[in-house]
């Protein structure tokens, strides 16, 4: 049985799926968009799988009279989509999203045009921008790292 851990950007919440995931897909709803603060969400369908929180508890806000959307209370990371017909989870919550290529796009009647030509965009390494600002040397990220801990915030991030 596959076991997939995610969590929020902060570490104080965590997750573990286990199984094998329904679907993952895009949706371009204008709710959507709002809920993850960009031009789409790209979601995990766990409805099939076993799921646990591992650590902490989401907050949720009600998006709708059938929705619930659950996201850390502590950074704001987006981390559910929760409908009567079962829950998907926010693909870049998981610690390696690529195990989840995405097969459907939904709410397309909203789809923001040029998202069709990001892939024509030019592209650079993030070490590329380090010329443009000096501070960018001295970044510590504290974000949580991809994969389970113990305890978070380690010694090192406190």
């Amino acid at each position: 049985m596959n076991t997939y851990t995610g969590g929020c950007q902060c570490g104080a919440v965590r997750f573990r799926a286990r199984g094998t995931p329904h679907h993952a897909s895009i949706c371009h709803c204008r709710m959507c968009q709002k809920a993850f603060g960009a031009y789409y969400a790209p979601l995990v369908s766990v409805r099939k799988m076993e799921f646990e929180w591992t650590r902490g508890r989401r907050k949720t806000f009600r998006s709708s009279n059938f929705v619930n959307r659950g996201f850390c209370g502590d950074c704001g990371t987006p981390l559910t989509y929760e409908a009567p017909d079962g829950m998907a989870v926010a693909a870049g919550a998981f610690d390696d999203p690529s195990a989840f290529p995405p097969s459907m796009q939904w709410g397309v009647e909203a789809k923001i045009g040029f998202v069709d030509h990001l892939h024509e965009l030019p592209g650079a390494p993030s070490e590329d921008d380090l010329e443009a600002d000096s501070f960018l040397h001295q970044i510590v990220s504290y974000q949580h790292p991809d994969h389970d801990t113990p305890v978070w915030p380690s010694e090192d991030h406190a």
